[in-house]
């Protein structure tokens, strides 16, 4: 991260797909932080796939042993509020700030897949776990700052002093929970981590906009990521955020080329290997999951019948909006599963001169603060993001040279928040 007016990186992690060790990830760690990139970021499933994803590991324990390998490098881990409790959520990710000397952020998610692992009962509808997030980062937020300045110090002897008349219970009492505290773990080096959400229908921006630091976006196009940005930061400005609030983070799918003709290579090969059949799967996936697409040929466009009321699905409106979009254009069947390899992403090919000027017109335009990279456990692939991309884009001043602070929000350039204050229903 520059600071003010830069962008920022992240890496995706990944793992031996076949093993269950740390063996793969610390060394993207290490990698990741000799190239001075900001965070490490871990996504998480709640169930198995049967279409190929098998979950991922737990993102609090995993990111919590690479910080003990690491320094310097942030560690974002997504944890979902829909199948999680307030006070275990401050206290895991208070303990991830603390063990990791500040360099915790939390990406918030709704969850879209898993309710039948946690308990009996559909998923709730995109309002419903939108408005029990927003309850639950209400109590963490006091939680989190139910310690004041100065509750713990420095005694004569070298020991700690807990003034207790400057750690107050909270007193939530909501629609979802009642929660009394105070967190009963000390101040967190960063305060509070960095809080990421991730979540493009109207409920998730409208949370996104009134509370989220950054958020993680699925803007595949220049378009739709200036009217994503325009939306969000609008409410945001509603509410009187400051200025240049949420941050905007974008998955970036890049296919390196050495020659502009070789990323076009590798970009037809990967399109000549991708099984069709199984991509009518995807394509329905991405539609919300109730459309049936087996009978429709490749070469067809979708009927508007068989299009999804985005307001009627329960599950990522903002991929379906996207998809629904693209069909309303004419993208054939073939199309749009060539669309679904990425999910809704932004994806370009080219050299790393040619996929910096893709990430600098976006930073330029506005649109554009962090970037999600991978590739780092590849030989050939880690010299097209370090030596490649992040060197023109080091060389263009839109990424940092080197860190910034010791604390991931002092690398992000993020102010803390003004304290929370306890609320209670009446």
């Amino acid at each position: 991260m520059t600071g003010a007016g830069g962008t920022s990186e992240t890496y995706d992690l990944a793992i031996d797909p076949t093993r269950s060790t740390l063996d793969t990830a610390v060394r993207v760690a290490k990698l990741a932080e000799a190239a001075r990139i900001d965070a490490l970021f871990t996504a998480d499933l709640l169930r198995f796939d049967a279409q190929g994803a098998i979950g991922s590991q737990e993102p609090l324990v995993f990111v919590s042993a690479l910080s003990q390998v690491t320094s310097r490098i942030g560690l974002i881990a997504t944890v979902s509020t829909t199948f999680s409790h307030p006070f275990n959520l401050a206290r895991l990710f208070g303990t991830l700030d603390h063990v990791s000397n500040g360099r915790a952020a939390w990406n918030l998610v709704t969850s879209s897949v898993g309710e039948e692992n946690f308990g009996p009962g559909e998923l709730p509808s995109p309002e419903e776990r939108y408005a029990r997030a927003a309850e639950a980062l209400e109590v963490v937020n006091a939680l989190w700052d139910s310690w004041e300045p100065g509750a713990l110090t420095v005694g004569p002897d070298g020991k700690a002093v807990l003034h207790r008349d400057r750690v107050h219970p909270i007193h939530h009492s909501g629609r979802f929970f009642d929660v009394a505290g105070p967190l009963n773990i000390p101040p967190l080096p960063q305060r509070r981590p960095v809080q990421i959400q991730a979540g493009q229908s109207a409920a998730g921006t409208a949370l996104g906009a009134r509370y989220a630091e950054i958020v993680f976006t699925s803007l595949p196009t220049l378009d739709h990521a200036v009217d994503f940005t325009r939306k969000i930061r609008g409410q945001a400005e509603r509410l009187g955020r400051p200025d240049g609030l949420p941050l905007i983070f974008s998955s970036f799918h890049a296919t390196y080329g050495a020659t502009e003709e070789e990323a076009r290579r590798l970009v037809r090969e990967r399109r000549e290997s991708i099984d069709f059949e199984r991509g009518r799967a995807q394509v329905a996936d991405m539609l919300g999951g109730g459309v049936d697409l087996s009978d429709l040929p490749l070469d067809a466009t979708l009927p508007e019948s068989l299009l999804p009321d985005v307001a009627s699905v329960n599950r990522r409106r903002g991929r379906v909006d996207i998809f629904a979009g693209y069909a309303r254009q004419g993208y054939t069947l073939r199309e749009l599963i060539i669309a679904a390899q990425d999910t809704g992403h932004w994806a370009a090919a080219g050299t790393p001169e040619q996929l910096a000027d893709a990430v600098e017109e976006r930073f330029r335009t506005g649109v554009l603060d962090v970037i999600s990279l991978g590739g780092l456990a590849d030989p050939r692939q880690h010299d097209f993001v370090v030596n490649g991309l992040l060197h023109e884009l080091r060389k263009r001043k839109i990424v940092a040279p080197d860190y910034t602070g010791t604390t991931l929000r002092e690398n992000l350039g993020l102010e803390l928040p003004a304290r929370a204050t306890a609320a209670v229903r009446v």
